[in-house]
């Protein structure tokens, strides 16, 4: 199992200019998202992600590059990891809830808690609106295009999504979770992972494989 200590940012996330945020992402070290777990599905994008944290929020930033990206939905939980998608599952405790934050490149986020695939509740609009996001694309959909694309996308995540618990700050936390890239309806479809995941078939709602991430 894969743990991570992340950086705690010397200024308050929910003030910060993305321009702050986004330098300050770019010089802390990489993680990269690059398990194959299945076999069928070998290409693989070149993925790596960042990962900081004020008491309130966690900060994630993604780096991609790929041979085919598409970005065709624009409303908050629709079914966004069949395009372009960079995925968050988190577990904060160990009751067996976990949350999961899929964005396509261009910033269209789903958001559910429950305690297994099915059944899923999604997050409701007026939370999901506090997750902030930042994408290198900008925010118009397009179709699918064929190339050599490199993008990145800036998430900030707040401590009241995770609806079902009472997160007062983060400091010495310890969450499980995985860190996911995908593109079920692409050319090239594909479900890499940051821990690897032993299952027949692809499958990212298994938290008996993430990955630990401390709060330190």
């Amino acid at each position: 199992m894969k743990s991570l200590c992340l950086h705690k940012v010397p200024f308050d996330i929910g003030t910060a200019s993305p321009e702050k945020m986004s330098a300050y992402m770019d010089s802390l070290p990489k993680e990269s998202i690059d398990t194959i777990n299945w076999e069928s599905f070998s290409y693989k994008p070149e993925v790596q992600f960042a990962v900081a944290y004020d008491e309130k929020h966690i900060l994630l930033k993604y780096y991609v590059r790929e041979e085919v990206i598409r970005a065709r939905f624009t409303e908050d939980n629709a079914p966004v990891w069949q395009d372009s998608c960079v995925e968050f599952f988190v577990s904060p405790a160990d009751d067996g809830i976990y949350y999961n934050f899929e964005i396509n490149c261009i910033g269209t986020c789903l958001a559910e808690k429950g305690l297994s695939r099915s059944p899923r509740e999604k997050l409701q609009p007026n939370v999901i609106e506090k997750i902030r996001r930042y994408p290198s694309l900008g925010v118009a959909p397009f179709e699918e295009k064929t190339g050599d694309f490199s993008w990145d996308l800036m998430v900030a995540i707040p401590v009241e999504a995770f609806v079902d618990h009472n997160i007062e700050t983060l400091s010495e936390k310890t969450f499980r979770a995985n860190f996911y890239k995908c593109g079920d309806e692409l050319s090239r479809p594909h479900y890499l992972s940051w821990n690897p995941i032993d299952t027949p078939e692809p499958d990212f709602h298994r938290p008996e494989y993430f990955g630990e991430i401390r709060f330190c």
